[in-house]
């Protein structure tokens, strides 16, 4: 066919969800030849969306396709609407893919309208179009209070960024006031095939710091604390902070430390996410300030690969307040997040980092995805993104999984 022979047009389907409806169309526009350009389909609450782009011989095939769309239509109870579309309109459509493509995770407990207007407008403002919205969680009872609410959609973007440093401050401001989570991710390969997870361990696969636990245990709990506190919001070096909490452990004895590893709050959502992982082939490690002592506790319990953390040194069952080998700080973390992505062959796009205090940065930003999770003002303001109204399983909606193919992986 010659371009004046062809003709497009777009149509839209709605009414009520039912079996046939796409099968029925489709054998029409089949008995005249037509070639399906694009097509899409929406389903809310059993309310059908649906819409195909056709192109078809022009002149005498036209009218009667159309004609016939109707009847089917009417047959099927739903409602159908044709709309022409020019040539250079369509090309012009296509030429659009070339625009960059982002994905944009909206989570919170609830998603509210507030939220949703807010960080689309911010979307607006920087030329960006929504081409599809997924809910990635499953629907929500209004009559039973669940134990663990949690909400997610992610948006399929495109455009040309204005200003990419306006646009994260601005989701930035939105998270902290309306109480949700933006995550902005480029829709490149890795986003799509991510292999390796990284996890800190105090605070972020537990809910405590094990070395402040240790440290009321041993009469000086107020200061290690202090010490601590000025580490992770990166007041002081925290290979010189571990130097100094170390010693004040001295003569701390063995058995407190394993009354403590059998009492860790793990963090909610974490053996959802490490059931999920390691059933879709995921890596896992743990990267940590912390000790191998409480690390490889946590390594049998959630299933973990690989841990690397700092070895106390134990003397006739008693702390001496050193340890052994070189301290695990922030660089040392990138390091052996580098070298574990190397000997499994995964690219460094491919890998993910997880943490919370000032030592994980070198680690998230090293990471194909690092993400700030409950995390520290410098540490949320420096990582690509960030999670702090859901547990650790909120990282399996920034991958796109959807509950559906979580919770076949959970028996």
């Amino acid at each position: 066919m010659t371009l004046e022979d062809k003709e497009i047009i777009l149509l839209k389907v709605s009414g009520q969800d039912k079996p046939g409806v796409t099968a029925g169309l489709t054998s029409i526009l089949a008995n005249y030849d037509a070639v399906i350009l694009d097509i899409g389909q929406a389903d809310i609450h059993d309310t059908l969306s649906l819409g195909i782009l056709f192109e078809i011989q022009a002149g005498s095939s036209s009218a009667p396709v159309l004609k016939d769309l109707l009847f089917k239509a009417y047959e099927l109870g739903i409602k159908v609407k044709f709309i022409p579309i020019t040539i250079p309109d369509y090309e012009s459509w296509v030429k659009g893919q070339r625009k960059q493509r982002f994905i944009i995770n909206i989570l919170g407990e609830r998603l509210t309208a507030a939220q949703l207007s807010a960080v689309t407008k911010i979307m607006s403002d920087q030329n960006l179009n929504i081409d599809s919205i997924i809910r990635l969680t499953g629907r929500v009872s209004v009559v039973e209070k669940e134990e663990y609410p949690r909400s997610c959609v992610q948006l399929s973007v495109t455009g040309n960024i204005v200003d990419k440093t306006i646009l994260t401050a601005s989701f930035m401001e939105i998270s902290s006031a309306l109480d949700v989570d933006i995550s902005f991710q480029e829709d490149n390969i890795y986003r799509r095939n991510r292999r390796l997870v990284c996890f800190d361990m105090d605070s972020t696969l537990i809910q405590t710091e094990v070395i402040d636990e240790l440290a009321e245990l041993a009469g000086v709990g107020a200061q290690v604390r202090a010490i601590t506190e000025s580490a992770m919001n990166g007041e002081i070096d925290f290979s010189e902070s571990f130097k100094k909490r170390m010693a004040l452990l001295e003569g701390l004895s063995e058995e407190v430390l394993h009354n403590v590893a059998v009492n860790l709050p793990i963090t909610k959502g974490a053996h959802r996410l490490m059931k999920a992982l390691k059933y879709y082939g995921y890596k896992t490690a743990i990267l940590s300030g912390g000790f191998t002592y409480f690390g490889e506790y946590l390594q049998k319990e959630l299933g973990i690969d690989y841990v690397y953390a700092n070895q106390l040194e134990i003397k006739d069952g008693k702390l001496t307040g050193k340890y052994l080998g070189e301290i695990v700080d922030g660089q040392k973390k990138a390091e052996y997040l580098k070298a574990i992505a190397e000997k499994e062959g995964i690219h460094i796009n491919q890998t993910i980092a997880v943490g919370d205090g000032a030592n994980d940065l070198p680690m998230l930003n090293l990471a194909g995805l690092g993400i700030a999770f409950h995390a520290k003002p410098k540490v949320k303001e420096s990582a690509s993104t960030s999670i702090s109204s859901l547990g650790l399983d909120g990282i399996l909606y920034l991958l796109g999984y959807h509950d559906r193919h979580i919770d076949m992986t959970q028996e």
